[in-house]
């Protein structure tokens, strides 16, 4: 891996050097990055020299002064410019194991990098830390970190994970209460694993490290049909008790520090709860909290909507399956406006099986088969059915791709936790 600049931020440094996308960027003041923690911090200074290797191959080196933490302009293809941490786990849910062959290769990546947690609040199982590690997040104070802790059973833990050092996990959690790093956990709920009982005991083991405790987030585990061995899909009943367990929980402590996620509701069949559940929508992406969000959003901007509009406008939303409750009652909403036509789509998985049931999975192939024929010209994705910073579905193909099958226009929605981009579509003059 390199430090391999993607694009130029507008206005910037950069942009004023001439600098061009797909440059690496060698070093900073004759240091050579290991990632984006690394550039932050040798960026901060207001006199830095740099050298760049041009798409040609040639290296140039630039010397400038700028203002205090000013930034340079770049957009990186990774924020780990060495090679990344992997995962030495082998966990019995883990959702890479459970995808088919043929995806691009960067779905086969099991990483587990401190680094991306801190950077991007990616997860981390903290069962590869190595001595030069911990020695950094102390010395940086890197945090938060999101720990995917599971369970503090340490005997079970190691064998949900498949990993002897899993079984640590209290160890390094008392490791980063010592050096005051904040921390935000997970829980990915399995049935018969680390439910109930074992929930109750991983709640209340968290609830000792209050003091940089951030959040604890339960999740269903995600089976795809690709699944080899028994592993059994969170059912209502274990929805409602683990809801249940949750709640109790929060009221024993007086504070909403855990929360489920959205599809514990909808397997529940119970209302989304309003943001004070949430503790700040800390775990958003996560699926923590993002209908409630979203809707919230929504009923914000239809209260100030114009009873008509000018223009005709017709869209069809394609959705997933989880979020369509919200969308459904978003175009009973907008459809009450003179000439606009809104429908909803919900995108089934067809590719991954019928349990999974999130936008970030929806697949090019299942998009265009339950449009083929349903739909207005103008269709709304959101972007997290594509690949960062490209126009690539999960199975490779891309928009212009599905444009062109259909014959239709896509509208990508970049902010998928805000109803804005929607309006300014339907709105706009």
């Amino acid at each position: 891996m390199a430090a391999k600049i993607t694009a130029i931020e507008k206005k910037s440094i950069a942009e004023e050097l001439d600098i061009k996308k797909d440059s690496v960027l060698l070093s900073i003041n004759g240091i050579k990055l290991k990632d984006y923690i690394d550039y932050q911090y040798m960026t901060m200074a207001e006199e830095i020299e740099f050298e760049i290797q041009t798409p040609d191959g040639k290296i140039e080196c630039f010397e400038i002064e700028k203002d205090f933490e000013e930034e340079l302009g770049f957009i990186f293809e990774s924020a780990i410019f060495d090679k990344i941490k992997s995962c030495a786990n082998n966990c019995i849910f883990c959702f890479v194991d459970q995808q088919p062959e043929g995806l691009r290769e960067s779905l086969y990546i099991k990483d587990d990098d401190y680094r991306l947690s801190y950077l991007q609040g990616t997860y981390v199982t903290l069962t590869n830390l190595t001595k030069k590690d911990k020695e950094r997040i102390s010395s940086l104070h890197l945090g938060p970190l999101y720990i995917s802790v599971h369970t503090t059973n340490p005997e079970l833990r190691a064998k949900m994970l498949k990993n002897k050092l899993a079984s640590n996990i209290l160890k390094e959690l008392d490791f980063l209460k010592e050096n005051d790093i904040p921390i935000h956990t997970q829980v990915v709920l399995c049935p018969n694993y680390n439910d109930g009982k074992e929930l109750e005991r991983t709640l209340n083991d968290l609830w000792k490290y209050k003091k940089i405790l951030g959040s604890i987030a339960i999740v269903p585990v995600g089976i795809t049909k690709y699944r080899k061995g028994k592993l059994k899909q969170v059912t209502k009943e274990i929805a409602l008790e683990t809801i249940n367990i949750v709640e109790k929980f929060n009221k024993k402590i007086k504070k909403n520090i855990a929360s489920v996620s959205d599809e514990f509701f909808l397997i529940a069949q119970m209302p989304i709860p309003d943001k004070k559940y949430y503790n700040g929508y800390s775990q958003l992406e996560d699926g923590v909290g993002a209908l409630r969000y979203l809707i919230d959003d929504f009923n914000k901007r239809i209260k100030k909507a114009p009873k008509t509009v000018n223009k005709k406008k017709e869209y069809t939303i394609a959705c997933s399956v989880s979020a369509s409750s919200a969308f459904f009652s978003f175009e009973e909403e907008l459809n009450k406006i003179e000439n606009i036509n809104l429908q909803i789509i919900p995108i089934k998985s067809e590719f991954w099986g019928k349990n999974v049931n999130v936008a970030g999975l929806i697949t090019a192939n299942d998009l265009m088969n339950q449009l083929k024929g349903h739909c207005f010209k103008n269709v709304i994705i959101p972007s997290i059915v594509l690949r960062p910073y490209t126009t690539e579905f999960l199975d490779g193909l891309k928009v212009e791709d599905v444009e062109k099958q259909l014959g239709i226009k896509l509208h990508i929605i970049k902010d998928i936790y805000s109803t804005k981009e929607l309006f300014s579509l339907l709105f706009e003059k």
